[in-house]
């Protein structure tokens, strides 16, 4: 008889021939089926009630939820409640004397999958994935399944799941399961005829630990290359070599060694800066759909048809996140040319991911069917979202919302892609600026996970609760952020640019400080970011900008000077440094050091040499000083909005958590200290660019975190 229906497990029983009965450990902690310490208490007492029952015969562990299970409670990182433990928990089930089977209806994750690797029999449905993603965390997995998952799937598949967490279909999995049904609706009853035939030829207990892993499997030079290839992308990071240290150690112990092998491992990553940074940030990615701008009762406006303004790189990117999603989007462009232009791009887009396997050509022709070209605003005039993206300047963007607001319904919401100009100036160019909301896309739109939603003055909860919504179903992590120059990402990339082009007048080379940088862990220094995106863009944007940065008469000349010769960068073959005809490879070029000393001496600026710790603290510690700046002006409403922004817009690494949680890290005296520092040793450019904010020094008072704020 089943246990009560708000217990995180349930227990039953059904009858198998020959008098026996199959007892069914039921999972049932909703929404993810976490392993909290409620359902590792109850999988403990109904395991012991099934073994003391005589008349059950074998034990099913199953669940009510769609996923088998996700895995940890991750909230109980921080409370450091283990208690009863998950490995205690396995061991039971591993060794108990009737056949345990796991039955897995839904995909099974991290203690999920360990969950079912303690089993003796596990079958699933074939279309079903699981895996081991802890690395994502910073940690391993905790519960043996660095030692039984070798022992099951082989150490090579083990290796490629545990150390890049990727999801793995059960089809790709024969040594892990026992039964693969086609048919999930059918899971079930296939479970209980495959424990019939178990229990009628013998029911034989298949332990786990009980493998010896062939060492043919796992020859001398295995681990050694597969370091090799996941050195590039695991660059930073804890974890993934500390897996690597644990299937290694399944290999060369034996199964209880082993598991205190993983043991230590474990405890090293969950006491690593890396592992705090990553769960921060796995927090904080979920916290940044919850806004206090609106709640449950406010409504949302239904988006079924998308308009694009613009249909360059750009818009052409926004518009494929809404056709692979099955929206429909009319493209507007002044010029037939220019949207010919733009549909082809898009062509060559979704053509290139078919070419890679991502896309069948059917599903190409699909999202293509959903793209309308038009260079009349008047075929605008049913869509529910209409997203400008033209050229970034004030009075371009003004005309357009003029022209959307004669034509648009009622209703429709009016968005813009800009990325530094003000919302609310943009929004009175219309008749109802509550419509009027931003919606600033990363470049390439349709890769960049990242979507700063930018509420103005005026903009309503529902237009607010819309946008966020619409995020999530075009797969983007939305952040919702107010209106300033640049709102979040933008302002404080300003003084990374900024400080970084400084350097360059202080006689450090692009060279030097994009190695400083990328060894930090952003993917690429301010220099070749530049190149990429265009020297010409920051340049614009400093041209709009002059009245609020002429006091510092070194402003960014180096990267003026550049593009006023030509060089915008990788597009023109020569920027801060030079490119190959095809290649994206920079290379070094003198001359640009000539410019800026030539510049010092016009500034009478001294040349010195920097240490790499200064030209960490020079770049970062500005961006994070901006960040308090935000903070208290409530631009971002919490430090881990501009955490999810950098991450996931800026490339900053994940295993720092995002900018500010660095900060938190290495602490805020110790970022409050350097700026007072460096404005004190750099004169007037110090006491320009280097004040502390306020927020950071009262929280560098207090010993405490931007998290506390």
């Amino acid at each position: 008889m089943a246990q009560d229906k708000d217990q995180a497990v349930h227990y039953e029983t059904t009858a198998l021939s020959n008098h026996n009965q199959l007892a069914i450990i039921w999972l049932n902690n909703p929404p993810v089926n976490a392993l909290s310490k409620a359902v590792r208490v109850g999988v403990i007492d109904a395991m012991h009630k099934a073994l003391a029952d005589r008349s059950v015969a074998a034990v099913v562990i199953s669940s009510k939820q769609a996923l088998f299970s996700g895995g940890a409670d991750i909230s109980e990182f921080a409370s450091g409640d283990y208690e009863p433990p998950l490995p205690s928990v396995l061991h039971l089930i591993e060794n108990a004397d009737k056949p345990v089977v796991a039955v897995l209806n839904g995909p099974a994750f991290g203690g999920g999958l360990e969950v079912a690797l303690a089993c003796h029999y596990r079958v699933t449905f074939a279309a079903n994935k699981v895996g081991l993603p802890e690395v994502n965390l910073g940690i391993l997995p905790g519960a043996g399944g660095t030692q039984r998952l070798p022992r099951l799937a082989g150490v090579a598949m083990a290796l490629d799941m545990i150390v890049s967490g990727r999801p793995t279909p059960a089809k790709k999995l024969p040594g892990v399961f026992d039964l693969l049904v086609e048919d999930p609706t059918a899971l079930m009853s296939e479970s209980v005829h495959f424990c019939q035939k178990l229990l009628d030829a013998g029911a034989v207990i298949k332990r786990t630990s009980d493998i010896a892993i062939d060492p043919a499997s796992a020859p001398a030079d295995l681990f050694a290359q597969f370091r090799q290839g996941m050195a590039k992308q695991t660059r930073g990071f804890f974890a993934p070599e500390r897996c690597v240290q644990a299937v290694e150690a399944a290999v060369a112990l034996p199964f209880d060694q082993g598991l205190i092998k993983e043991g230590e491992l474990f405890m090293q990553c969950m006491q690593s800066p890396q592992a705090r940074a990553q769960q921060h940030f796995f927090f904080a990615e979920r916290a940044a759909s919850h806004v206090k701008d609106y709640d449950k009762s406010t409504p949302v406006r239904e988006i079924k048809t998308v308009g694009i303004i613009g249909a360059g790189t750009m818009g052409g990117g926004i518009a494929m996140n809404f056709a692979n999603v099955g929206i429909p989007v009319t493209l507007l462009e002044v010029k037939q040319e220019a949207l010919d232009k733009g549909l082809a791009l898009i062509r060559k887009n979704y053509e290139g991911s078919a070419k890679k396997g991502k896309l069948t050509a059917q599903q190409v022709e699909e999202r293509m069917a959903l793209l309308t070209g038009s260079t009349q605003y008047a075929d605008l005039a049913d869509v529910d979202l209409v997203i400008e993206a033209v050229f970034e300047k004030m009075s371009v963007k003004q005309e357009v919302f003029k022209a959307l607001d004669n034509v648009c319904k009622a209703g429709a919401i009016l968005a813009s892609n800009t990325s530094t100009l003000d919302l609310n100036e943009i929004a009175q160019a219309t008749s109802r600026p509550q419509d009027v909301i931003g919606l600033h896309f990363f470049s390439p739109a349709n890769v960049m996970k990242l979507l700063e939603v930018v509420k103005g003055e005026q903009t309503s909860p529902d237009v607010i609760k819309s946008a966020m919504h619409m995020a999530k179903k075009i797969n983007k992590v939305a952040v919702l952020v107010g209106v300033c120059f640049g709102f979040v990402g933008n302002r404080m990339i300003e003084t990374y640019g900024r400080e970084a082009n400084r350097l360059l007048l202080e006689g450090a080379n692009p060279e030097h400080i994009d190695q400083v940088i990328t060894d930090f862990g952003l993917p690429m220094g301010p220099f070749t970011m530049g190149d990429m995106a265009g020297q010409d863009i920051g340049y614009f944007v400093r041209q709009s900008r002059r009245e609020f940065i002429q006091h510092d008469p070194s402003y960014c000349v180096v990267a003026d000077r550049l593009v006023e010769q030509g060089r915008v960068g990788l597009k023109a073959g020569k920027g801060a440094y030079l490119y190959e005809p095809g290649s994206r490879v920079p290379i070094a070029d003198p001359e640009v050091m000539v410019i800026a000393q030539q510049e010092a001496k016009r500034l009478n600026i001294a040349p010195r040499k920097h240490s790499d710790q200064e030209i960490v603290e020079r770049i970062i510690y500005p961006m994070i000083n901006e960040g308090a700046l935000i903070l208290a002006e409530g631009i971002a409403a919490k430090s881990s909005d501009i955490d999810v922004i950098y991450v996931y817009g800026y490339g900053f690494p994940v295993y720092r958590g995002g900018p500010m949680k660095y900060a938190d890290e290495i602490g805020l005296k110790t970022v409050h200290q350097a700026m007072l520092k460096y404005r004190d040793e750099l004169g007037d450019y110090g006491i320009m660019w280097f004040e502390p904010a306020p927020l950071l020094a009262e929280l560098a008072s207090q010993n405490k975190g931007f998290a506390s704020a």
